[in-house]
């Protein structure tokens, strides 16, 4: 069925009309997002993906459902450390709240778009090479082992992005925003505002964090309807996901040991694919567990306050 012209068809339609609803109707004026409405998009878009997840199931079957879940419980984790980016970029570039709707909205449409590229590439490659496998397994376990033994804060520098320095270079630029405008028309000359960098840096990183999470999920499988609706659906809900998790953040500060633990359980499963079988519903209450856990211990360890 998922390998229908009609069936991506309909889900791509469907996809963009959900896009659609929440830009023309929810969301056309700008406005600050507030903890509330952002608790409701979260549920409605978790209970959506699980609702599909429940039509995986009926028409494909437990083992189908059980990756698409777990596929979507690694995106949406690995997705939180996009949201401390993305937190970062706003506040060095002061973008207001208001505006910062737009820029997300924008940014995960062409995070769709990359990652369809990403995800289709991926899975032709590990098809038709069975050894990248654990080329994949080597690579996950060695990012988790760094992301485990980094301070867990990145860092931004938007002087030492390569398409930021490029775009200054070839494009002129406003200094101040001009409204909710990427562009802007002054003396007949188009010029970019901030803004537009802005959504240029989030559509970098996200191109950055794609290299992990992207290899996690080809990693729990290959079936490219499985990774890719997930992925769609995790990403669906990240908008909402950062506005609710924008002022609780800092509070999961042992969140990105869980993530790197994650990976290295993913990546040593490949490795070891061969000579062990490890079922798709242990694979995903390793994940959950990992995940639950580190935000369990984040809550009940916290950080001491900061001396100033």
């Amino acid at each position: 069925m998922e390998n229908t012209p009609l069936f991506w068809a309909a889900f791509t339609a469907f996809v963009l009309a959900m896009l659609l609803l929440d830009l023309l109707v929810f969301n056309r004026k700008a406005h600050v997002v507030h903890m509330r409405e952002a608790l409701g998009w979260s549920a409605f878009w978790v209970a959506l993906s699980l609702s599909f997840n429940y039509l995986v199931l009926r028409t494909m079957g437990q083992a189908a459902a059980i990756e698409f879940l777990t596929g979507y419980l690694i995106e949406k984790s690995l997705s939180v450390d996009n949201l401390f980016v993305f937190l970062l970029i706003f506040t060095y570039f002061r973008v207001p709240q208001e505006y910062q709707h737009k820029i997300l909205f924008w940014g995960i449409i062409g995070a769709l778009v990359l990652r369809a590229v990403f995800i289709l590439v991926g899975a032709a490659l590990l098809a038709k090479f069975h050894f990248l496998l654990y080329l994949l397994g080597a690579f996950l376990v060695y990012t988790g082992v760094k992301m485990a033994s980094s301070a867990g804060e990145p860092e931004i520098d938007p002087d030492a992005n390569p398409v930021v320095k490029f775009l200054s270079r070839h494009l002129p630029i406003t200094s101040k925003l001009e409204g909710g405008k990427f562009f802007v028309r002054k003396e007949k000359l188009l010029f970019a505002t901030p803004l537009f960098v802005v959504l240029v840096m989030v559509e970098t990183t996200d191109v950055v964090f794609a290299a992990d999470s992207i290899p996690a999920i080809l990693a729990v499988s290959q079936n490219t309807f499985i990774v890719f609706t997930s992925n769609v659906f995790a990403l669906l809900g990240l908008r909402a996901l950062y506005f609710a998790l924008a002022g609780l953040m800092q509070l999961f500060h042992y969140l990105h040991y869980g993530l790197a633990l994650i990976l290295i359980f993913i990546g040593g499963k490949l490795l070891v694919s061969e000579l062990v079988h490890i079922p798709m519903g242990i694979s995903l209450g390793v994940v959950g567990a990992l995940l639950l856990g580190s935000i369990l211990l984040s809550l009940l360890r916290p950080l001491p306050p900061k001396e100033e």
